[in-house]
């Protein structure tokens, strides 16, 4: 009789497909929809719900280097680990794509915490004192510190029902909204005009940020049941969804909402649309969907970045003192993140910290996608799916770098500034490791 395989989770294995989906969507259901929103309405109108699509189209073929790596490699340091196994003769490039990887989860953590506070702030009605914002962030980030310390298991279940929560409030806002339009299609692209394809493809560049979280689960390796089952399914469910969910709240917003009141409320566009057609209730309702949103993402980035963090510190490439671990939990890493994260909230612009974090994903998606070329015949990559994954990145990364140097320079110069930094810390590293062997 042949053995039939079991249905119950292994023991010690506390995270399902389940799980790992609400963490990939925590990751990526977060400030971000919120952010681009009135960008993408301010730069293509209508078009909107095609660059969001794009967007997602290009999340996929990034996630495919993360799959074919995840279940090839099978180790929870992810970007990081891969990159150093394909390149085993560069420390310093494993060194560096380190740094830039912790930071990128750090800026999104402070972006997220960020978007949290001025929700609720909002919600509560008290105004909008910077030093009151950013005291309230920090009491978000320390909050989902201390469940990421406590349980592992807790930590999930929570993320199960922040993730799922919101998408149905979010859902059911943008539905109401486009079933109380006004607004037909034809009308909105009157009034979009001609938008041309270079400026598509340069927004749906923009929403690779929205994107960012899917390589989260791949960090949870040692909490997961069968990695070469659950990280395909998780990372391209989760995706997918991500997708519906974006085009279902971009369509319910420029239907029932005048492209100039999206454009000039920004992340509170969704609020302010929903006042206008439900009232008062409607609004509190998507201020409780931004809230369980950034609030999901914070705890998934905390959890999978931590561990990638850990690994890292694990190889020599950061202070020793960050790769302990209480089982599995690794808390100085946790706590270590929170604290940076505050620190970028306390001293930094949240616009330029957006702007970090949407650069850093698009390059090092670039380099897995490179990676996974390089070593296609181990991952059993398809040779073309790999080849256009590059070209794509690649033009993306392109595409963003040039919106920047045109309409935010200032914030290019932060963003190279901070890659500098983060590049000398990377070699002072390798070299002290190179020093100890």
């Amino acid at each position: 009789m042949s053995q039939q395989r079991s249905t119950h989770r292994q023991r010690g294995k506390d995270l399902g497909v389940t799980e790992l989906v609400a963490i990939a969507l925590g990751g990526m259901v977060g400030g971000g929809i919120f952010t681009i929103l009135g960008i993408c309405v301010a730069l293509i109108g209508v078009y909107t719900p095609v660059a969001i699509i794009l967007g997602g189209i290009l999340a996929g073929f990034a996630a495919y280097a993360y799959v074919k790596l995840g279940v090839y490699y099978q180790d929870e340091g992810a970007t990081y680990f891969f990159f150093k196994r394909s390149f085993p003769t560069s420390p310093f490039a494993a060194s560096l794509i380190g740094w830039w990887v912790v930071f990128g989860y750090i800026s999104t953590m402070a972006l997220y915490a960020y978007t949290f506070a001025s929700y609720l702030m909002g919600a509560l009605d008290l105004g909008a004192e910077d030093w009151l914002k950013k005291a309230v962030a920090g009491a978000v980030i320390l909050g989902f510190t201390i469940i990421n310390l406590v349980s592992v298991k807790g930590m999930g279940k929570l993320e199960d029902l922040m993730v799922y929560s919101k998408l149905i409030i979010l859902a059911v806002i943008s539905f109401v909204l486009i079933n109380n339009s006004n607004n037909t299609l034809p009308t909105l692209l009157e009034q979009t005009g001609d938008v041309s394809w270079w400026t598509i493809l340069i927004v749906a560049s923009l929403t690779f940020v929205a994107y960012e979280g899917f390589q989260l689960v791949i960090n949870a390796m040692k909490e997961m049941d069968n990695p070469k089952h659950d990280i395909p399914r998780a990372i391209y469910t989760a995706i997918v969804l991500a997708i519906i969910i974006y085009v279902v709240i971009a369509l319910g917003a420029i239907l029932a909402i005048p492209f100039t009141d999206i454009i000039a409320n920004e992340e509170y566009a969704l609020a302010a649309g929903a006042n206008g057609v439900l009232g008062h209730w409607g609004t509190d309702l998507v201020i409780l969907g931004a809230l369980l949103a950034t609030s999901s993402a914070i705890s998934g980035t905390v959890f999978g970045a931590s561990r990638q963090l850990a690994v890292i510190a694990g190889d020599g490439y950061f202070p020793a003192v960050l790769a302990k671990r209480s089982g599995n939990i690794p808390k100085p890493a946790i706590i270590t993140m929170s604290v940076l994260a505050f620190g970028l909230i306390l001293i930094g612009d949240l616009q330029m910290i957006l702007e970090f974090g949407s650069i850093t994903f698009l390059l090092v998606s670039l380099l897995m996608a490179y990676t996974n070329f390089k070593i296609r015949d181990k991952t059993q990559a398809s040779v073309w799916v790999s080849l256009i994954s590059i070209i794509g990145l690649a033009v993306g990364t392109l595409l963003i770098l040039y919106y920047e140097a045109v309409h935010a320079p200032e914030q290019l110069v932060f963003t190279i500034g901070l890659y500098v930094v983060l590049a000398a810390l990377a070699w002072l590293y390798a070299k002290m490791k190179k020093l100890k062997v």
